[in-house]
Order: C-alpha cells, then sequence, then structure tokens
C-alpha cells in the first residue's frame, strides 16, 4: 500500500518508520531544509534524536508530489489541529483520509470531522487515535489505537496499513467519541499535572494533593469527557476504551506526556509563554481547553475541572486557588 504522511513531527514520523517496514511510504514537510537533513543524517533531530529512518522511508517537501504518491492509497494528516483545515482543503476529494491530531478547532470549536464537511465533504474520513507516545512507537514498543470513521472501508484500511504485531489497531464506527475523547484528555493531564506538581512543592499551602487526588481527577475528568460526548452524539461506550479511559490515563500520568509537563511546570510557579517556549513542542491542551469550555458551555456541561484549568492558563486562579476551589464546590451524588 501507498501511504502519504503529511507532517514531520515525533508522532507523523514515529507513525512513518513503523509503516514503512511493509508499505511505501512517503514522509511529507513543509520545510525543505528539515527534510533535506533528515535525508542526509536519516534522523528527525528535532522531534526523534535517537531514532534511525529506515532506508525505505521517502521524504519529500513537495506536497503536490506527497498526495499523489497517497491518493489511491491512504493519506494521513499529522499537523497540529491548527493547520488540519488547510491540509484537507489540499487534498483530492475522493482520497481516504486519516488525521492524527487531537482537539477543537480554535476560534471554531469544530472537531475534525466537522471542519472535514465544511471543507471537504466528500472526502472519506476518519482518525486514528489512542494512547500512544511517539517515542514508544517509534521505538517498536507494543501500542495499541483505535481508528474511527463512518466508513467502514477506510477504518479497516487503516488496520491494514498499520495493524502488526507491534501496533494494534482496532476499528470504531464513532469519531465524535474518540475525537471528544483525544480533545478533553489534554485539559485533564494538564489538571493531574498541576495537581501532582503541587503535591511534590513544598510552601504549596495547606491543600497538598497526592496519589488519592490523582485519582479523584482522573475519573472526575472522564465524567467530564463523558458528559461532554454524550451532549455532542458520542456513544457512551467509546469512553470506556482506548480513546477514552486508555488515553486518559497515559496522558495524565506519562512522564513523556506535554500536556502533563505543562501542569507541573504551571505548579512550579513559570508562566505559560516560559513554559511553551521551554517544551518547544505543541501541547495540544493548551489550544484546546478554552475551546472545550466553551463547547460545554453552548451544550449545557458542567465542566468544573476543564474551568480550573482555564482559569490557571488564563491567569486568573493560581495552581492553589484552583484546587481549593475544585475541593470547596458543593456535595453531589456522584453520577
Amino acid at each position: 500500500m501507498k501511504i502519504t504522511i503529511f507532517g514531520a513531527g515525533a508522532w507523523g514520523t514515529a507513525l512513518a518508520i513503523q509503516a514503512a517496514a511493509r508499505h511505501e511510504v512517503l514522509l511529507w514537510a513543509r520545510d525543505s531544509a528539515a527534510v533535506a537533513e533528515m535525508a542526509a543524517t536519516r534522523r528527525n533531530q528535532r522531534y526523534l534524536p535517537d531514532t534511525v529512518l529506515p532506508d525505505g522511508l521517502a521524504l519529500s517537501a513537495d506536497l503536490a508530489a506527497a498526495i499523489a504518491h497517497g491518493r489511491d492509497g491512504l493519506l494521513i494528516v499529522a499537523t497540529p489541529m491548527a493547520a488540519l483545515r488547510e491540509m484537507l482543503a489540499a487534498l483530492p476529494d475522493s482520497a481516504g483520509v486519516l488525521w492524527l491530531c487531537k482537539g477543537f478547532e480554535a476560534g471554531t470549536g469544530l472537531l475534525g470531522h466537522q471542519i472535514a464537511a465544511a471543507v471537504q465533504p466528500r472526502l472519506r474520513v476518519g482518525i486514528l487515535s489512542g494512547p500512544s507516545f511517539a517515542q514508544e512507537v517509534a521505538a517498536g514498543q507494543p501500542t495499541a489505537l483505535v481508528a474511527a470513521s463512518g466508513d467502514a472501508a477506510l477504518a479497516q484500511l487503516a488496520v491494514d496499513a498499520f495493524h502488526s504485531e507491534r501496533l494494534r489497531v482496532y476499528t470504531s464506527a464513532d469519531p465524535v467519541g474518540v475525537e471528544v475523547g483525544g480533545a478533553v484528555k489534554n485539559v485533564m493531564a494538564i489538571a493531574v499535572g498541576i495537581a501532582d506538581g503541587l503535591g511534590q512543592r513544598a510552601g504549596a499551602g495547606n491543600l497538598l494533593p497526592g496519589l488519592n487526588a490523582r485519582a479523584a481527577l482522573i475519573t472526575r475528568g472522564l465524567a467530564e469527557m463523558l458528559r461532554l460526548g454524550q451532549a455532542l452524539g458520542a456513544r457512551t461506550e467509546t469512553f470506556m476504551g482506548l480513546s477514552g479511559i486508555g488515553d486518559l490515563v497515559l496522558t495524565a500520568t506519562g512522564d513523556l506526556s506535554r500536556n502533563r509537563r505543562v501542569g507541573l511546570l504551571l505548579a512550579e510557579g513559570l508562566a505559560l509563554p516560559q513554559i511553551l517556549q521551554q517544551l518547544g513542542h505543541v501541547a495540544e491542551g493548551v489550544y484546546s481547553a478554552p475551546t472545550v469550555l466553551a463547547r460545554a458551555a453552548a451544550a449545557g456541561v458542567d465542566m468544573p475541572i476543564t474551568a480550573a484549568v482555564v482559569a490557571v492558563l488564563e491567569g486568573r486562579l493560581s495552581p492553589v486557588e484552583a484546587v481549593e476551589l475544585l475541593m470547596g464546590r458543593e456535595a453531589r451524588p456522584e453520577h
């Protein structure tokens, strides 16, 4: 199968490395200098410096050539959410396309499938998601993902492309649920990072979160994810799967999580611009948190953890104040 992956960040590169063992894979990046460096060194020095790119993995900065390579096979958009609209608009309307980015589009509040419907309604589209750190996928460590699409043949094409002894791919007919899970879990990872960071910090106040608080945040964060998903038409069972609880646990607790790292650094008292500069990579939760909260408000869904994260990101609450606010809420039934 011919596969083109648009976007040579960590996740796009990792997936390209795994697929190149069995398919004709082309990895596209808009930066021609970066492509030239990868071709010369056979490494992605910025995102995966410790992983060698397979000899069979083609590299290109030519968008037209990249589209032509995979248009009769599978096209994968691995750019950040902010570039998804632009990428979809550039693709032929007969293609089968999956994206890897997670979140709501800033400004419009749209999920990926809604962007596709507005930009290229004839595209066959879906999302490939699940609990997956790029470094582990690139290293060939066991990982499970879910390919979600209303087009069963496209979901199966994702299985044919990526399912292997090291990468297990399940299918789902609920792209809405998979996308909501992928968007909200990043926000919750920031919340857990804040709590964990405060728990490690002397002088953080009387409320020092520990492992109990982490478990509570993950559980109640899942409840927020589920409420929003149901309001937007998702299936409940999706949130009990890889793109729901699976991705939430990984992103909220894993040391490789950029969103968790944002929370840890906020708890240390660093300003958000300084944190983002230090990360050097996109942390989608920072950009999607206000949009998640806005979509929830429009749907009449209460998301107190999300609201607290947004308030911290915007500087209206300190991390300690956010914890105090959440702990001071009135008691209520769990379900």
